[in-house]
């Protein structure tokens, strides 16, 4: 969502409260030692991030920062700058030697992260996704940020913040990026995209004022298409028995999994359609996510097309008989199952299994077959 351009200041879409304290924090010298991001998937972090990493590694001495025009700019932005290191659970569980637990990897990179700075004044360390981190993995975070030093800032990326430690929170000053004005997200598109204004509004419903999402499903159409499928998928199994929504399960995960680990970014080293997937246990957690987002997405609209507000449905620009099943299900079981899919998706972030995760949803899928 950032632009390789040399214009000045911050280039991601919105988030003018959160900019605008860390651009006035930095001019001032005031800007905390630990930054926590955060916001919900899709809505744009990432280029938010890279914003900061630019204001903090930005040469420029004008008045107007980051330039987006120096090497710091550049380097930041493109995530090379040799005083940035990155880390998420993710790569510590990867990165780990032979018997070594996560928490152990992760303590072992936290020391390696507080060397000194080679090229400025300051090493910034990124952990992203750090509320996917264990409470222990957590804790040994929380001791690097109790160790202060002027040298040395942390920016840390979460999804949910109230899966961060308390303790953790209240040492980082938060940056919050969230949805955008629908208006000013079809205008972005238009501009920046390239889109017809019909096709840009579609895009930024379907997309619920999440930048980033929207965004990737601009530059992959097959993202919603795929989406389509999927919800028309799950609609259809309203009306159909336990045996037909088991099998259904499998064929969702390996859609999904081919389309790669984000909706809206898929993989250049997909298989083609009809080869077999056989993803890792990593991968078809992801692609169990991708499918819950979905049937949540899905869920809500359908309750608030229940609730008589059909015009706020972000799947009517999709699927039009929205209503009719709206009205088969009613309103008190569709909140039932959107609690049930807002646990088991913090449920498979914490390593749920995931086809059991979606049986499970299966079974609690409102129907009008007998049971």
């Amino acid at each position: 969502m950032s632009q390789t351009t040399s214009e000045a200041g911050f280039l991601s879409l919105g988030q003018e409260t959160s900019r605008a304290i860390a651009q006035r924090s930095e001019a001032r010298g005031r800007l905390q030692r630990t930054l926590l991001v955060h916001g919900p998937v899709g809505a744009g972090k990432g280029a938010f991030v890279d914003d900061l990493l630019a204001l903090l590694f930005c040469e420029s001495a004008g008045s107007e920062r980051p330039c987006n025009a120096c090497p710091g700019c550049r380097q930041a932005r493109a995530r090379t700058h040799p005083d940035l290191v990155i880390g998420s659970p993710e790569r510590w569980r990867d990165g780990r030697s032979g018997g070594e637990s996560i928490v152990a990897a992760a303590r072992d990179w936290l020391g390696g992260s507080a060397g000194a700075p080679i090229a400025g004044e300051r090493r910034v360390v990124l952990v992203e996704g750090v509320d996917r981190a264990n409470e222990q993995t957590q804790n040994a975070l929380l001791k690097a940020l109790e160790e202060p030093t002027g040298r040395h800032m942390f920016v840390l990326v979460a999804d949910e913040p109230t899966r961060v430690l308390p303790t953790i929170r209240s040492r980082s000053h938060q940056l919050r990026v969230g949805a955008v004005p629908r208006a000013e997200l079809v205008a972005w598109l238009i501009d920046r995209e390239r889109l017809p204004a019909d096709q840009a509004d579609a895009l930024a419903r379907i997309a619920g004022g999440m930048a980033g999402t929207a965004i990737g499903y601009a530059r992959n159409p097959q993202s919603v298409d795929w989406r389509r499928r999927t919800q028309r998928e799950l609609l259809g199994l309203i009306g159909r028995g336990r045996a037909d929504r088991f099998s259904s399960v499998r064929d969702l995960l390996d859609e999904a999994a081919r389309l790669g680990t984000q909706p809206a970014e898929l993989r250049d080293d997909s298989p083609a359609a009809d080869e077999p997937v056989r993803p890792t246990s990593g991968a078809q957690r992801e692609a169990a996510l991708l499918i819950v987002e979905a049937w949540l997405a899905l869920a809500r609209d359908l309750l608030v097309v229940a609730a008589g507000r059909p015009q706020i449905a972000a799947a009517g620009a999709l699927i039009p008989e929205l209503p009719e099943v709206a009205a088969r299900i009613g309103q008190p079981a569709i909140r039932t199952f959107i609690d049930l899919l807002e646990r088991m998706r913090d449920g498979l972030r914490q390593n749920a299994a995931p086809r059991l995760a979606l049986e499970v949803a299966m079974l609690a899928w409102p129907t009008d077959q007998p049971r």
